[in-house]
């Protein structure tokens, strides 16, 4: 999705690649396997410094997870960031079989954004500082606090780029004026 939109966009495998980027998506998987991943490729680290100096991130599903103050229902060794103060629930809608799409109100966005939840987390609590952009039976979904914005949803499973354009030009990776309001209607 981001790269459709213009920026170049490399994949994050050892902290020299983490050096090269501006913004960094950290996307939807399997939480704990991503925690030893970024332990064992030597990230876990230099991540954990980018964020405190405000390095931009897009936490998805999984990236909330490890985006988050507190975890519930993790491992006792899942590493996390506290990027931003929120208190989320693994898998809280569910397994594989509970996913579901719903319509999602969004701040800043006109018309209704395609929310498509797979495992998804559920944010339990909000600390102060936190902007809840989009809510769910009054459980958060979107979520922004400084330069950290999580999703308990998969927006690249959308076909509608209007949070990814937003998110970038939040990070000054893409130009607000090349930013379009209009939703993209096809799925993939």
């Amino acid at each position: 999705m981001v790269a459709s939109l213009g920026p170049k966009v490399i994949e994050v495998r050892t902290p020299a690649d983490l050096d090269a980027v501006e913004a960094l998506v950290m996307p939807g998987g399997e939480s704990t396997t991503m925690s030893m991943l970024l332990e064992r490729s030597g990230l876990l680290a230099p991540l954990a410094e980018r964020l405190a100096a405000g390095l931009p991130v897009l936490g998805t599903c999984a990236g909330m997870i490890l985006l988050a103050e507190e975890i519930v229902d993790g491992r006792a060794d899942q590493h996390r960031f506290s990027a931003l103060p929120i208190t989320v629930r693994r898998n809280g809608y569910g397994r594989q079989l509970a996913s579901f799409e719903v319509d999602l109100d969004v701040a800043g966005l006109s018309h209704p954004f395609p929310g498509v939840f797979i495992r998804a987390p559920v944010v339990e609590q909000v600390g102060a500082g936190v902007e809840v952009l989009a809510s769910v039976e009054e459980h958060p979904v979107l979520c922004r606090s400084g330069s950290v914005t999580v999703a308990s949803f998969h927006p690249e499973l959308s076909g509608d780029s209007r949070l990814h354009q937003g998110w970038l030009s939040l990070a000054g990776v893409l130009e607000e004026s090349s930013a379009v309001e209009e939703p993209v209607t096809e799925r993939h």
